[in-house]
């Protein structure tokens, strides 16, 4: 059995801990997916384990479309450990299909946790997955793109209306243009290892009077200040 580890940082605990090692309210506990993948009569069966999310999409896309290129004529998942699935892994999981699909081959799930589940039911996609079709039968190229996108723009609306006010208030704040107020969310998200919607939660609470965390107030100030020396160097 092959095993790929994805670890996000490595000093990612830091980021999520308090002096005293308790973690913080608005940070989530540190994850490492996992991909395990093995081969039989040429057909490969893939595990994931952990959370599947913007941080471990572009490892998780080249483990599974190498696990689809391996195959002979089939690729079969196993997601009955994964924790967390957001939109980022679901599309990991549509690119890795599209890509066998594609080349004449199949990919399914076996055995899918609640969290899983839940999200590729609520977004219509579960029947993609859930049932081998024959390869006459197989979306087209159009149709999978448009699978993609109302995936996206169904996750999109329950979290976007947070993060666009998040992103307001850190423009009216540190005088950010739209783009960079969204820059600095994401590099904050990326190097906390925390979900974009609870980073935009935490810093809408300072709309009712409340401070940042102190942790959190850090991280957006050296984001803020990572962006400026860039926009100084290129400039």
């Amino acid at each position: 059995m092959q095993q790929l580890r994805i670890r996000h940082r490595a000093d990612n605990t830091a980021d999520t801990a308090a002096a005293d090692g308790s973690p913080l309210p608005w940070a989530a506990p540190p994850s490492e997916p996992v991909v395990c993948t093995s081969a039989r009569d040429g057909n490969v069966t893939v595990e994931l384990c952990g959370e599947l999310d913007v941080v471990s999409e572009r490892p998780l896309r080249r483990a599974l479309k190498d696990a689809v290129s391996r195959s002979v004529d089939h690729v079969e998942l196993d997601l009955s450990r994964v924790t967390f699935c957001d939109c980022s892994g679901l599309n990991a999981l549509l690119a890795a299909r599209r890509h066998a699909v594609g080349h004449g081959k199949t990919l399914t799930v076996r055995a899918v946790s609640p969290a899983a589940k839940t999200l590729l039911v609520n977004t219509d996609t579960w029947p993609l997955f859930a049932v081998t079709r024959p390869t006459g039968d197989a979306l087209s190229e159009d149709e999978e793109k448009l699978q993609t996108e109302v995936t996206q723009l169904r996750r999109a609306m329950r979290t976007r209306p947070a993060i666009d006010q998040a992103t307001g208030i850190l423009m009216a704040t540190f005088s950010l243009s739209p783009e960079d107020a969204w820059t600095v969310l994401v590099a904050v998200s990326q190097n906390t290892n925390t979900k974009l919607h609870r980073i935009a939660d935490v810093v809408l609470t300072t709309v009712h009077g409340e401070p940042l965390p102190d942790a959190m107030r850090i991280q957006l100030a050296a984001a803020v200040g990572a962006l400026r020396d860039g926009d100084a160097a290129s400039g």
